[in-house]
């Protein structure tokens, strides 16, 4: 998007670890790790992508547990960040937190979907690690899915703001000005990367997990075509106050992460949905 934004238990009471290396032992480690995990599946299931977030990290968690209380699981994905965030979650000592460190692969997309397949609960979200994206509104995104499939935090319904640079909002409100016009739906924020949904939507529709916040358009384009509730919630989305954006920490590397949207969003339109 372009907004910015991720061996055995150590404890049976401390976060378990995860690594994409070696995919045929880590399959059957990840077998024998969830079968340490609590026996009763909590109701949500929030994802974090995270990489270099070592100042953000403990506080989304916090904030995580602060508003929706003990009956969730908190799934870290991290891309190994050498600032040792992941690090820090394991030494979080809270069963309630699962920490998968990826060695050697990278990418948000495919984050989130590792995130997912190792996701236990009724509703699942997942949303970014750098307070950009206000914990305190899972409570009511969560109770909005009694009426509808899905919901996201959206920067441009009615109500909602984008408080970043003059140049960000102007370039976001084009991406999603253009993927509103082409795969239509309604949806004013096409990229948010911030949501909710029924565990069922995955029966239905899966993320492609490539790239890194495009994927979410086709989502929820997915989604809309195949019939299901989308609503949006307005929120107020601020800058990130600690860490780098990845995003767009160039203009070079903005305008490529732009020209990919645009393809994508014209690829989606034109790809068939199974």
């Amino acid at each position: 998007m372009l907004s910015t934004s991720s061996a055995p238990p150590e404890t049976d009471q401390g976060p378990r670890r995860y690594s994409d290396v070696r995919a045929c032992r880590e399959n059957d480690a990840s077998r024998r790790k969830n079968s340490d995990r609590q026996v009763l599946a909590p109701t949500v299931s929030i994802i974090l992508a995270t990489y270099n977030e070592l100042e953000n990290i403990t506080l989304t968690i916090s904030a995580i547990f602060e508003h929706l209380g003990d009956d969730v699981e908190v799934i870290v994905v991290d891309d190994d960040s050498p600032d040792g965030t992941w690090r820090l979650v394991e030494n979080m000592d809270d069963p309630r937190v699962i920490l998968i460190r990826r060695v050697a692969t990278r990418g948000l997309a495919s984050a989130f979907n590792r995130g997912i397949i190792e996701s236990r609960g009724e509703y699942v979200g997942w949303m970014d690690a750098d307070m950009c994206m206000p914990p305190t509104m899972l409570p009511a995104m969560i109770e909005s899915l009694k009426t509808h499939d899905i919901c996201i935090g959206s920067r441009y319904a009615p109500g909602g703001c984008d408080d970043r640079t003059r140049l960000r909002v102007l370039c976001s409100r084009a991406i999603n000005g253009l993927a509103s016009v082409v795969l239509g739906g309604g949806i004013r924020d096409y990229d948010s990367g911030f949501v909710v949904l029924r565990r069922s939507v995955f029966d239905r529709v899966s993320i492609i997990p490539t790239g890194y916040g495009a994927y979410f358009m086709e989502f929820l384009y997915a989604c809309h075509r195949k019939g299901l509730s989308i609503h949006e919630m307005p929120y107020h989305f601020t800058d990130r106050a600690l860490g780098v954006s990845k995003s767009a920490p160039n203009i070079y590397r903005f305008l490529v992460t732009g020209a990919g949207y645009v393809s994508r969003i014209l690829t989606a339109r034109l790809r068939r949905i199974d």
